[in-house]
């Protein structure tokens, strides 16, 4: 990764910084400087006898300004982390130019066996200097080596100081191609490294938003990575979990998951798709899940697994399954209903005939009129499977679903099952509810439904009918339901709740635990919702009553 700004050695322009660890090259200046200075005034006090006090005190201010620049050069390089500019480097270069020459002056010039101290020199600063810096810096180095030769030592430049001055050049040749070759190289993998860390981040942003849960264990089962929707999935934390052993915890949540981690990663067989339960403080979830093989070098691989809460699909599955029964019951109603109606109507006519005859004792009038009343029952059930029967859309045209409530539920009020401590609480969207469909249709919906309340609920209680264009409201979309911009009709009741043995039944033709109920009421609304399209939904518990939820597709006003 790059550094912060703060900490970056300045980059010249027309140079590349790269990867080059600059500092570091700097804090190996700083050793060695305070080596050669401290090393230079013990040989000018205690080594050479023969040395001058001018020479003595000429080591001596070296070794002073040496031990006052480098603390303060590195105090603010490396202690402060501050921004290190050309001419900082360049200031650096100056004084260890003059301390190497005043080095080799002091131990024989151009017989010194420490003049290669101006490689080191040069070496060290075209590292840190583009190439041009590098020569210039080399340059400063052969000056100050002629000077102290031709001036300090009075020796003519010869054969010797000219091959010395040969390989200073050289050497910054080759290290500079070295640095540029390395800058490239640097400049090159930074880059990679920038794109390797953008698609990490886009990566994480997209696993930390997408629904679907992502889990993965190294090979000796500790959590590598779960993304938001995992956690929220298994109820774990992934910063308290990962790098630890996992597979118990997630033991605790599905023992399924933890059989599939393991297999998959002792066998290397990823699995393609299966289906697990996860236990959750709200009950157990169905989880649809598939699992990926990462191999690793040594030891046994990576698995990642990636799973999806399927919830809604099982009850969208469950929902259309129950539809193809009812379709199948219906087909088997109304044939029923053709075979059993007009021979029931011949007994009836005949009976009535035979109780009007003469020859007719009490008994006989009684067994007659059981026999009149058993096949007017039996003539009202053959209706209604008749009528569930042929559960079809006749005419659609648009509709305001308020209009239909409304108008049902007048209608009600004049019911017998509507008493003097009977409550119908009517709630209507402000605005126009439109939808397309079969006002006879939707008219057996609603009353169905709210007689159906009634009949269930306790004295005193009261049911309430909504509509609403439910999406309006800028709510997010009803679980289990694939409409995307719905309008539904609510009807609740106060009563004593539905058993959750029958909740999953009470769509069912002829399911019915009221005495006298055919169980065709709901059936027929249910046939008749799906005939429009839409979706009903049933709520139930013994606290707040049952609640049913129609949901149907909305059609916007025409402007």
């Amino acid at each position: 990764m790059t550094e912060p700004s703060a900490a970056r050695v300045s980059k010249p322009q027309g140079s590349g910084e790269g990867r080059f660890p600059r500092r570091d090259v700097l804090r190996w200046i700083y050793l060695t400087r305070i080596g050669l200075a401290g090393g230079l005034f013990v040989g000018a006090v205690f080594a050479w006898t023969a040395a001058s006090p001018v020479r003595t005190l000429t080591a001596t201010l070296v070794l002073v300004f040496a031990l006052v620049l480098t603390p303060a050069s590195y105090w603010y390089t490396h202690i402060r982390q501050r921004r290190v500019d050309m001419s900082f480097v360049y200031t650096q270069a100056i004084f260890d130019a003059l301390l190497v020459t005043l080095t080799v002056d002091l131990t024989g010039g151009s017989n010194s066996v420490v003049a290669p101290l101006y490689i080191l020199l040069i070496s060290a600063y075209t590292l840190m200097l583009p190439l041009s810096g590098g020569f210039l810096v080399t340059a400063m180095a052969c000056i100050a080596y002629i000077a102290d030769v031709v001036w300090g030592q009075g020796t003519a430049v010869n054969t010797v100081v000219g091959l010395q001055l040969g390989i200073f050049v050289l050497v910054a040749l080759m290290v500079g191609a070295i640095t540029t070759k390395l800058t490239q190289t640097g400049a090159e993998l930074t880059s990679v490294e920038d794109a390797l860390q953008q698609l990490r981040l886009d990566t994480d942003d997209v696993l930390g938003n997408i629904p679907t849960a992502v889990l993965t264990i190294d090979g000796e089962g500790r959590l590598a990575y779960a993304n938001p929707a995992a956690e929220t999935l298994l109820g774990i934390s992934a910063d308290a979990w990962r790098e630890r052993p996992v597979l118990f915890e997630l033991h605790q949540r599905s023992t399924e998951l933890q059989q599939i981690l393991e297999r998959t990663q002792r066998y290397r067989m990823p699995v393609s798709s299966a289906e697990i339960t996860v236990s959750r403080n709200s009950g157990d979830i169905p989880v649809g899940i598939s699992t990926a093989v990462l191999e690793r070098k040594e030891g046994p691989p990576s698995v990642t697994a990636i799973m999806r809460d399927i919830s809604d699909v099982k009850r969208i599955q469950k929902l259309r399954q129950r539809t193809e029964r009812l379709e199948a019951v219906a087909e088997l109603s109304a044939s029923l209903a053709h075979e059993i109606k007009n021979p029931l109507a011949s007994i009836s006519s005949s009976v009535q005939q035979l109780e009007l005859s003469s020859g007719a004792d009490d008994d006989d009038r009684l067994l007659s009129r059981l026999i009149q009343r058993e096949s007017d029952r039996l003539s009202r059930l053959l209706s209604d499977f008749i009528d569930f029967a042929r559960i079809h859309i006749e005419r659609s045209r648009e509709l305001d679903l308020r209009s239909v409530v409304t108008q049902a539920v007048e209608l009600i009020r004049q019911h017998p099952a509507y008493g003097e401590d009977t409550t119908i609480e009517v709630r209507l969207d402000e605005e126009p509810v439109i939808f397309d469909g079969d006002e006879d249709l939707m008219h057996r919906v609603v009353t169905n439904l709210v007689l159906n309340a009634l009949q269930v609920a306790e004295p005193g209680k009261k049911t309430t009918v909504a509509v609403e264009a439910y999406n309006s409201a800028g709510r997010p979309a009803l679980l289990g339901v694939d409409i995307t911009d719905p309008v539904t009709l609510t009807v609740a009741d106060d009563g004593p709740g539905i058993p959750d043995s029958d909740l999953k039944r009470v769509f069912d033709p002829f399911f019915s635990r009221r005495a006298g109920g055919t169980g065709l009421g709901l059936a027929i609304v249910h046939r008749a919702v799906r005939e429009h399209d839409g979706t009903i939904l049933v709520t139930s518990t013994t606290e707040a009553g049952t609640q049913f939820t129609v949901c149907l597709p909305r059609k916007s006003p025409a402007t």
